[in-house]
């Protein structure tokens, strides 16, 4: 889905909705897409997310899109952290983002641990520049200071709630002399300083929406008499600054010449546009992208804990597929494939993005991911043993877990370094279905444990059989000496050295299927089906995997020999089972 940079310019409860996708293509949402070329010099981006809650999809995506500009165009990459909100900040909001973003694979040029030569690039550690700029506009008359207490703008939002219209301001403090602003401020009164908003917005080019602020959008609005305002607070009165006023003094000095950022930033654009032009300074591009969406058509939210990007990591689910889902949603590409590298992301980068929100879906994450497991067993390298100890170490501790063991009374029949190599070999043969090693655990258990007879019930292989079969129930009779009887001689007569032999294996199976398909009257496709499915509970209790005769191979001959003889002696146990339900199943149980 991206071609090469010049020529395209352009995730224990959150997995749980996550399930296996047919393998389609491309990932639909939003409107047109718009495509504008690459910077012919070198991008400066940033992503400067607060520690007011965890790095999400929608926030990671973010963070990619700013990453592959900078990159695709020879640029630096810019992490600053926003964390002038103290109220809601989280302590360990900081330290787990730089850990979740560099588990992704993203690094930065320069940010608050790698430093760089526009820092500090922690906020809070920038206070004096944003009192500096703000006097700048106190000075210039762009801004002003408003004395109004908390009551007076609470009352004023009160009324306009409740006409269903939007908090603005009033402009009470607007006309204040500054001689008295000065005196007020001097003697400790608190205040806050707000942008004289422009009557008319400024107009700009959006990199995906165009044209952006007609004049006809006019910011002053008349309501109940007085006129109201949206004049944004700028600095706060405990001297902090607000996104409206930092972000655009951080982007300027830090040199940033691009923002890519979320939509719901659009309708503050013009208000940064408008402390650009105060202060004289010239504006970085901007690309507003839509937003991702759950189900239900709300926007994902760090606080909420909406798909967490630690809740993937600790699931088991690859950080490259991770990435490479999030790139899909709001940029489209025209490679044949969507399984996608950072790489290869980077080299496929432009700015075609997708007008509109976009709705997640979650199926994908599961077709990655088992594009990018089987990808790892064909190439056996380190994201393959990365993958095999990440699926040892939850075994072992299903296999730990005192409930496990207790209760469900499997027994562990592998240890160490055999449990590591039977983990290698089952992935190698079934990576093209894997999602994550709970998964992994639960579908091929069998590989790796014994469960026991009073766990297993004949009525579970029964109601696999097709009904109408004749002498099915002759074929389970313990005294019976067709093949089906026969199975522990025809592959006991196999030697342990030639076990591994899969061709010799498979000669064996398909000499007893045969023979056994030809008890029935007319033996069919269904036969041989039947006569494969009993052989298949026995060696895995029903479960799926590999072909069977790599099953028989992987578990070896003692382990099949073993289920063999322990089925054999359930169905012989459970004889009046199979007597009460033979007409059900339409076979007859000869004496």
């Amino acid at each position: 889905m991206f071609l090469k940079r010049k020529l395209q310019v352009q995730c224990q409860g959150v997995l749980q909705q996550f399930r296996t996708l047919s393998s389609s293509s491309t990932l639909s949402g939003g409107e047109r897409r718009v495509s504008q070329p690459l910077p012919s010099t070198p991008a400066r981006t940033r992503f400067a997310p607060s520690p007011t809650g965890y790095l999400h999809l929608g926030s990671l995506r973010t963070a990619l899109f700013n990453y592959l500009l900078a990159k695709a165009t020879g640029g630096q990459f810019i992490l600053r952290v926003e964390d002038t909100d103290k109220k809601r900040t989280i302590p360990d909001a900081q330290e787990r983002l730089y850990k979740d973003l560099r588990w992704t694979g993203l690094e930065w040029d320069e940010g608050p641990d790698v430093g760089g030569p526009y820092g500090p690039y922690t906020q809070s550690e920038r206070t004096a520049l944003y009192k500096e700029h703000a006097g700048t506009l106190l000075n210039t008359g762009h801004a002003y200071r408003c004395f109004c207490s908390s009551k007076k703008l609470i009352e004023l939002s009160r009324r306009r709630a409740m006409l269903g219209l939007s908090s603005n301001y009033d402009r009470t403090c607007e006309g204040l002399p500054s001689d008295q602003s000065d005196l007020r401020s001097s003697a400790g009164e608190p205040f806050v300083i707000r942008l004289r908003v422009p009557a008319e917005p400024p107009e700009y080019v959006d990199l995906v929406y165009g044209s952006v602020g007609k004049p006809n959008h006019k910011k002053k609005v008349q309501d109940l008499g007085e006129g109201l305002y949206q004049d944004p607070i700028l600095l706060k009165s405990d001297g902090l600054p607000t996104y409206h006023l930092a972000n655009v003094v951080d982007d300027h000095h830090m040199r940033i010449t691009h923002v890519v950022r979320a939509a719901e930033w659009m309708s503050s654009t013009p208000h940064h546009l408008s402390l650009y032009r105060a202060f004289g300074w010239e504006p970085p591009a901007f690309a507003h992208v839509g937003l991702l969406q759950d189900s239900s058509h709300q926007k994902f939210s760090k606080r909420k804990g909406d798909l967490n990007i630690r809740g993937f990591e600790e699931q088991g689910v690859f950080p490259e597929t991770v990435l490479n889902y999030v790139a899909l949603y709001g940029w489209s590409h025209t490679k044949t494939s969507d399984v996608l590298s950072l790489t290869d992301l980077v080299d496929s980068f432009d700015l075609k993005f997708t007008k509109g929100n976009t709705v997640v879906e979650p199926h994908k994450l599961m077709y990655l991911q088992k594009k990018y497991a089987a990808k790892y067993a064909t190439e056996s390298g380190p994201s393959f043993e990365n993958l095999v100890d990440r699926v040892f170490g939850d075994i072992q501790r299903e296999f730990e877990d005192p409930t496990w063991n207790t209760d469900k009374c499997y027994v562990n029949h592998l240890n160490g370094d055999n449990l590591k190599n039977r983990i290698a070999e089952v992935l190698r043969h079934t990576a093209k279905n894997y999602t994550t090693p709970k998964d992994f655990f639960h579908n091929y258990g069998y590989f790796f444990y014994d469960e026991p007879l009073r766990n297993l019930d004949a009525e579970d292989f029964l109601k696999g059989i097709p009904a109408g079969f004749a002498n099915l129930s002759s074929l389970l009779h313990p005294c019976n000496p067709s093949p089906m009887r026969s199975l522990n001689r025809i592959f006991r007569s196999i030697p342990a050295e030639r076990w591994t032999d899969e061709e010799e294996l498979k000669g064996r199976i398909n000499y007893v299927v045969d023979g056994t398909s030809w008890q029935y009257e007319t033996p069919t496709k269904e036969t041989y089906k039947a006569t494969q499915l009993y052989l298949r509970w026995a060696i895995t209790r029903g479960g799926s995997g590999p072909s069977l005769h790599i099953t028989m191979r992987l578990l070896g001959r003692d382990k099949c020999l073993q289920r063999l003889d322990e089925l054999e002696k359930l169905l012989s146990d459970r004889r009046e089972t199979l007597l009460e339900n033979q007409d059900r199943y339409g076979g007859v149980v000869e004496p």
